[in-house]
């Protein structure tokens, strides 16, 4: 009797039917590898979620770096393989690379590389940001893609040779604007960053103000001194440097507690009390 091989579990997210079944036919030609295929990142979230359940979770996810995007006159460049997939609670991914980084908040220990159409440093440094183990060019061998599919379950990353300078490029350029946006957010009080991640999550003055038991006129003065302590003069231009300094949203769905004096609300005027 041989020695039973180790498969690897391999799903591959292309909305592109006729290469996602050529590549699916290609590995599951390879003896020591399991392949199933998902038509977008919907149908891939839930793939995940069933093989999980199951107890037999994937353990490479290749995905399409433009999953998602349109054809020239608007619509999908071709059917996904499985059918249009009801988006599983509006949190269907619009592209390739937000896919990695929703699969990342799952926490699973699935490796994911990016298959795209063409190099391009900045979007690899993006996929590689948002938690993708390589990035492969879809016209590469057979043989490619089975050494960078081996090599990522031993924990290596995988890049073209040709992106590797463009990408460290990016990523140093990247963290140079991270460090100054965090010395920036430090420069806030305690109370201006919970305003600004307030507006990280998208509430405006009005909701700020209930969210937090202020006056309006208080919002906004926080809001103003948001803006000039961060040196932009919007509340968009505000949320991007907060996202690139790593503060997140306000938790919406967490319960603020009622500040209370005497059986009444408190509600902060000007530094005051009423």
């Amino acid at each position: 009797m041989g020695v039973p091989v180790a498969r690897i579990r391999v799903l591959v997210v292309d909305d592109h039917r006729i290469f996602a079944e050529s590549l699916a036919a290609a590995l599951a030609a390879e003896p020591d590898v399991d392949v199933a295929a998902a038509g977008s990142g919907p149908a891939a979230l839930r793939c995940l979620e069933r093989a999980a359940s199951e107890g037999r979770g994937y353990d490479v996810i290749l995905v399409d770096a433009e999953l998602g995007a349109l054809h020239p006159l608007g619509r999908p460049a071709v059917v996904p393989a499985q059918g249009p997939a009801p988006n599983a609670g509006g949190n269907g991914a619009a592209d390739g690379i937000s896919l990695v980084a929703g699969i990342r908040s799952l926490r699973s220990p699935v490796r994911t590389v990016v298959l795209a159409e063409k190099d391009d440093p900045r979007r690899a440094a993006l996929a590689l940001q948002a938690g993708a183990c390589g990035w492969v060019a879809k016209d590469s061998s057979l043989q490619r893609l089975l050494a960078v599919i081996r090599g990522v379950l031993r924990d290596e990353t995988h890049l073209p040779p040709a992106l590797l300078t463009g990408v460290l490029r990016e990523l140093m350029a990247d963290r140079k604007h991270r460090t100054e946006s965090e010395q920036l957010v430090e420069s806030l009080t305690p109370r201006e960053r919970e305003v600004l991640r307030c507006m990280v999550a998208g509430l405006g003055r009005k909701a700020v103000a209930e969210r937090l038991f202020l006056s309006p006129h208080t919002v906004r003065t926080h809001m103003q001194n948001v803006l000039g302590k961060l040196g932009v003069h919007s509340t968009l231009a505000a949320v991007a440097l907060a996202r690139r300094a790593g503060v997140g949203p306000a938790d919406l769905e967490a319960a603020v507690p009622v500040p209370a004096l005497g059986g009444r609300d408190v509600v902060e005027r000007g530094g005051q009390l009423a």
